[in-house]
């Protein structure tokens, strides 16, 4: 699968990563492995966790275990959840990222995400802790997550001033139903010359054709347990854009889920798609996206048929 450069890092990940929070969540652990094992076998090379995700950490690192070396482990601090308090103070960065390294099984997390921003600490504190983590050997590259344009912008600035590691990236919701950080956060991420990782690229499966106008969400799925997400999203102005996406995506043989990530990874400042499995059919789908190039006026065109 081909890979790209996170911003200036020289950190390469493949452009379609496995997001991990559905493993302990919608699946169990013996669910989990066949679904990791396709995802090494398709030539995915980052997955995405988070501390809040608990014991499943540890399932990531079991599968990983002998390809280790060859591959992108993601995870984050900093939101509570799991029994965890959550924020960034310095002493709270310490414990999440021994904790992590434990359950993954590993000595090294190649990204360590802020996974959202703590009111309450000065992102000075926050930095120097992890750059301290780096110079241990324990973490290689750090990143932002849920943060806003302006306070990367003063994180960049801190950590220039301070030379201490900067961001690499952040992670943000975007999609094509989601797709305030094109104006929001995207000048900032140009800006500053990182990478925009967007989370739930398919809208919680809204861009998988899987809800329908009318029909109340299948019981255990992710819009049936979250509600507030699901209020925003079923709309009939959404059912719309995903109606024309479709038949765009019909006319070039094509899914609806395929397109949402292929535009995605037009995007220059994109280096890789973050989008959970739950099955391998699911994962073969998502890898089969990435051979989609669209071109610049078809990128045009789709955003006309879902404007922001």
């Amino acid at each position: 699968m081909e890979q790209r450069q996170i911003g200036t890092s020289g950190l390469k990940v493949s452009i379609v990563g496995l997001g991990c929070n559905n493993f302990g969540w919608l699946i169990d652990a013996s669910a989990s492995y066949p679904v990791l094992a396709k995802a090494l076998e398709l030539g995915i090379t980052l997955f995405d966790t988070a501390d809040v995700y608990g014991d499943y950490e540890v399932v990531l690192g079991k599968a990983l275990g002998s390809v280790r070396k060859q591959v992108i482990i993601a995870t984050k601090f900093g939101m509570p959840g799991a029994g965890l308090p959550g924020g960034a103070s310095r002493a709270y960065v310490m414990q999440a990222t021994e904790r992590s390294l434990k359950r993954l099984g590993t000595d090294y997390i190649d990204l360590l995400y802020l996974h959202r921003p703590d009111k309450t600490v000065p992102i000075e504190e926050t930095l120097g802790a992890i750059d301290d983590l780096i110079r241990q050997g324990k973490v290689r590259h750090t990143a932002a997550s849920n943060m806003s344009g302006k306070l990367l912008s003063q994180a960049h600035s801190i950590a220039n001033s301070k030379h201490l590691h900067g961001f690499i990236a952040t992670q943000e919701q975007m999609s094509l139903l989601v797709r305030a950080p094109e104006s929001a956060l995207v000048p900032t991420v140009r800006e500053l010359n990182i990478g925009l990782i967007p989370y739930f690229p398919l809208a919680s499966g809204m861009l998988t054709g899987k809800y329908r106008r009318g029909n109340a969400p299948a019981r255990g799925s992710r819009l049936d347990a979250w509600k507030q997400l699901s209020t925003s999203l079923l709309t009939d102005q959404n059912f719309d854009k995903v109606e024309r996406l479709e038949a765009f995506a019909a006319e070039h043989h094509r899914s609806i889920s395929e397109l949402a990530i292929a535009w995605l990874l037009a995007k220059p400042y994109v280096p890789s798609v973050i989008a959970g499995a739950t099955k391998a059919a699911q994962l073969e789908s998502n890898v089969k996206a990435a051979t989609w190039k669209l071109t610049p006026a078809e990128v045009a065109t789709v955003e006309q048929l879902a404007p922001a």
